[in-house]
């Protein structure tokens, strides 16, 4: 296990071994500190040096779970799993459904603008979330390891055969695919790498993939997220972290103007947003019985606390001598140590 350090001015230095880290916070050189779920240090005095290795990320995408992988040439330091940003889609289409059905009745609702979409240079939502999902992953890893390359398995929409030139990025999948790549190169050097060509790493260095793509494990798309990174900076031919890191986006509910379904009287209260009371929803915060959890809602004047990597609710009316706010997260997380190969 190796621990991402950073310096005083934060910069970004190679990770080191976690007994050594425990030593420098023992002593008092380094301060520990969590980032999204992940154990990290910050040292309290001038490193000996400030030279780094090449570091590279691997990105297997997919429709429900995505790999991601940070390796040098001698250790593979994370590998992560993160669930796919995949329910926009389905929120706008239904926010335009509301939209249009308040223009029949008496209710707030904004006139009917014009179609000036159709000649714009732009992404869809959900198309721009999906891939906006990957590169935030990107820039938060990005502040723990001193990134260099990026590689990704470039992935390709069907199109119809015999088709003119403009439907091969016709496609919101290229076009969405198309912008991360920009995104990328304005920050590391990309690499791309064709599916096939992932497979022949793979079976050249003798691994195996899972048919099972929802199972929490190595070999469901670490590997191929690990392979993709072997690429890119060489090394031992042989994973020795199979260890995986589970995140999945936050359930952040947007505010509605009310709800859908009328309460008794026909009145509609409003539904969602993005604040409970004087703190940002799922911030995260220390209960004094229940240990870490985040911010889900609120109750009669007090939070609804639930539990950090799902749903369920912990707390209903927390008071606010029993709680401690930290900080705001980024995704649900799981602890690395409970899924393994």
């Amino acid at each position: 296990m190796f621990v991402p350090v950073k310096t005083k001015d934060g910069q970004q230095l190679m990770p080191m071994h976690a007994a050594r880290a425990r030593k420098l916070v023992k002593r008092g050189e380094a301060t520990p500190y969590w980032s999204n779920g992940l154990y990290c240090i910050r040292l309290n005095k001038e490193p000996s040096h400030r030279d780094t290795q090449d570091i590279a990320v691997g990105v297997d995408p997919g429709s429900k779970k995505e790999g991601f992988t940070v390796k040098s040439e001698t250790h593979t330091y994370l590998n992560m799993q993160a669930d796919a940003h995949d329910k926009v889609g389905k929120k706008i289409a239904k926010r335009r459904e509301l939209r249009r059905s308040r223009r029949s009745r008496k209710c707030p609702n904004r006139k009917q603008k014009k179609h000036n979409l159709s000649h714009r240079d732009r992404i869809p939502a959900d198309t721009r979330a999906r891939w906006d999902w990957k590169l935030r992953i990107l820039e938060w890893l990005s502040k723990l390891y001193p990134i260099t390359h990026v590689c990704v398995e470039d992935i390709k929409a069907r199109t119809i055969q015999r088709a003119k030139k403009w439907n091969q990025s016709f496609s919101p999948l290229e076009v969405g695919k198309q912008w991360f790549y920009t995104e990328i190169e304005k920050r590391w050097k990309l690499l791309t790498l064709q599916g096939y060509e992932t497979k022949e790493i793979r079976n050249r260095l003798g691994l195996k993939k899972s048919s099972n793509k929802l199972s929490e494990t190595f070999d469901a798309h670490c590997v191929d997220s690990w392979c993709l990174a072997y690429h890119s900076i060489g090394g031992h031919p042989i994973p020795e972290n199979t260890d995986i890191f589970s995140i999945a986006p936050l359930p952040i509910k947007r505010r509605c103007l009310h709800r859908e379904q009328e309460t008794k009287g026909g009145k509609r209260n409003r539904y969602g947003g993005t604040r409970c009371l004087h703190t940002v929803k799922n911030a995260l915060v220390k209960h004094v019985k229940h240990g870490l959890l985040r911010v889900s809602g609120y109750q009669n004047g007090k939070l609804t606390l639930s539990e950090i990597n799902s749903s369920k609710q912990v707390v209903l009316q927390a008071k606010e001598n029993e709680y401690t706010i930290l900080k705001r997260l980024n995704f649900k997380y799981k602890d690395a140590t409970t899924s393994q190969t």
